[in-house]
């Protein structure tokens, strides 16, 4: 029972991150928060092999503390020298995993962004207890959210706390916690670090430049994985390729799917700084990066990072030239479905089994996950249960299963209505700040050419950031992950700084 406890006040530490105005109580919470996760996770698998082999050899758990006490205190020095280096590291390290064995099974953690945030959270406590005439006492004025934007800190604030409470009645807490450790209270700091950053043109464009830098790398890694037919890392997908028509690659990422999913967000957002170009030469090499992002998207393999990637285009197009022309082909995209669903039915007999499939299980999973939500509609059967609880109730303890790969089926079974609410309202309120004041100034939504806000950040960069946001929760509705991504939280981070930056920085 103490696991779940620990648990809570990590998460109550990460809330305090992400919503409390003092820089000095948000620092100390910041660095509680990152002591607790990895005490729990120790505590969690204290008789595990590498803990036990860690524990009973100091000469090789010393140096490791030392080695990474170095590196932190490395990294500190560099952000508080160079503070745009904690932004573009963060965004570097946010899609390389390390593979590692994790409750007898393997987990990919993402240990370069671990030491990028834990770097991040020294340099902030050093400026504020250490050199305080450095830092300040208490957030910069930032222009005020109104509205359901108002909400989206505490919404966050409240998914991490729900999570953690969640651990009190899972049917598998091991694995909530390893999720409340590993992924959700880290973001969260990742998040309170990212939203105070302040983004001038030089800053945007440096971002851009690593987002777009790294994913053309990783897409040359991909192209030389299918030319050689040989993947680095994932025995199950390398298993796959060998019974398959077609070879799926990963580059550098342990999943082609969230390969994929970064793929479609670095297209989005190229896609979104060409529509807003204005010089001939950088449409030319803007469309070359876009086509060559495309070619490495179309090799992974991943239906849902195809939809991802329409659903962000779909958005641009929108901001920039007709939200009107796009609600209309939306429409009649569902009207014909409809009508294709309704005249065909009787005609084309869908084979179910068939259609389970071709989707690798998922229509097995997301029938089962709801059977799971009616079993337990009020809190879900807990934290980090669904895998053990499809697994007992669905197939009576005969199948493996990670995940439903469909993120609202997920915390419907695991959280039940309280977290489904949750989970819709958050979604709704980071809609809302991403998109706040852009009537005015995106001509797709009648604003006049050339409109620009002198409060908020520049069109193109707020454009970008919000469809890249709806690719990647398109993404997690037709795949999996969504506050367990890193993505989302630097994404909201970004796009929230963009929309509510401080009063002195729009002044200027």
């Amino acid at each position: 029972m103490i696991e779940p406890i620990v648990g809570l006040i990590a998460a109550s530490c990460a809330a305090v991150a992400i919503v409390d105005s003092s820089s000095r109580r948000r620092g100390a919470a910041m660095v509680l928060a990152v002591i607790l996760a990895p005490a729990l996770i120790a505590g969690d698998q204290w008789n595990a092999t590498q803990v036990a082999e860690l524990r009973n050899s100091p000469a090789l758990l010393i140096p490791a503390l030392i080695v990474v006490g170095g590196l932190v205190a490395g990294l500190a020095a560099v952000f508080n020298r160079w503070p745009l280096m904690m932004p573009v590291l963060i965004l570097v390290a946010l899609p390389f995993r390390v593979p590692l064995e994790v409750g007898g099974e393997e987990a990919n953690l993402l240990m370069p962004l671990y030491l990028v945030m834990a770097g991040g959270v020294a340099a902030s406590a050093w400026q504020q207890w250490v050199r305080p005439e450095d830092g300040m006492s208490a957030r910069p004025e930032r222009v005020a959210p109104k509205g359901v934007a108002a909400w989206l800190k505490p919404l966050l604030a409240a998914s991490v706390v729900l999570y953690a409470l969640g651990l009190f009645w899972s049917d598998d807490s091991s694995t909530g916690l390893q999720n409340l450790c590993f992924f959700l209270v880290p973001f969260a700091v990742v998040f309170a670090l990212m939203v105070d950053v302040e983004w001038t043109g030089k800053r945007l464009r440096t971002v851009l430049a690593a987002i777009v830098g790294l994913a053309l790398l990783c897409s040359l890694i991909a192209f030389a994985e299918h030319e050689f037919r040989f993947l680095l890392w994932n025995e199950t997908v390398i298993r796959t390729n060998d019974f398959n028509v077609y070879f799926r690659v990963n580059s550098l990422f342990w999943d082609p799917n969230v390969f994929g999913r970064y793929l479609a967000l670095a297209i989005t957002m190229v896609a979104a700084t060409l529509a807003w170009a204005r010089r001939r030469n950088e449409a030319i090499v803007l469309c070359v990066v876009a086509a060559i992002l495309w070619l490495a998207l179309v090799i992974t393999f991943s239906q849902s990072s195809f939809i991802a990637l329409l659903a962000g285009l779909a958005a641009l197009v929108a901001l920039r030239w007709s939200a009107r022309f796009v609600a209309i082909g939306l429409g009649v995209l569902v009207l014909g479905t409809v009508l294709f669903a309704t005249v065909a039915g009787g005609v084309v007999k869908l084979d179910l089994s068939r259609l389970n499939a071709q989707s690798a299980g998922r229509a097995n999973l997301i029938e089962g996950g709801i059977d799971l939500f009616e079993n337990r509609p009020v809190f879900g059967y807990g934290s980090g249960a669904f895998s053990e609880a499809f697994r007992e109730e669905e197939t009576n303890g005969n199948a493996p299963v990670t995940e439903s790969h469909t993120e609202p089926v997920t915390v419907a079974a695991e959280q039940g209505v309280v977290g489904l609410a949750v989970y819709a309202a958050l979604i709704v309120a980071a809609l809302a700040a991403l998109s706040a004041g852009m009537r005015a100034v995106m001509p797709g939504l009648g604003a006049p050419a050339g409109a620009r806000d002198r409060e908020r950040g520049p069109p193109a960069s707020r454009a970008a950031v919000l469809a890249a946001f709806i690719a990647v929760l398109v993404h997690t509705i037709t795949y999996a992950g969504f506050l367990d991504d890193p993505v989302t939280w630097v994404l909201i981070a970004i796009g929230y700084s963009l929309a509510f930056p401080c009063r002195a920085t729009s002044a200027a």
